[in-house]
């Protein structure tokens, strides 16, 4: 009886282990550039490629602009 229990104990365990795993996202490829203009404005652009654990890819792209106070 003890030998069947700690086979089941076993079992379930490398089963909740693969579960664990199967969720993590791999991180392909992260591209960030920025440039400032002449006005003092600042434009951002950030880039991520991602791949799933069953193999579907997903890009990302963020852009952000940021303006200077006004002086006065």
């Amino acid at each position: 009886m003890k030998k069947h229990m700690f086979v089941i104990c076993v079992a379930a365990f490398a089963l909740a282990l693969t579960f664990t795993l199967v969720g993590c996202d791999r991180k392909v490829s992260e591209t960030r550039s920025s440039s400032v203009s002449s006005d003092g404005t600042v434009r951002s652009k950030e880039k991520t490629v991602t791949q799933a654990a069953d193999g579907t890819v997903t890009k990302t792209e963020e852009s952000k602009k940021t303006t200077p106070p006004d002086k006065p």
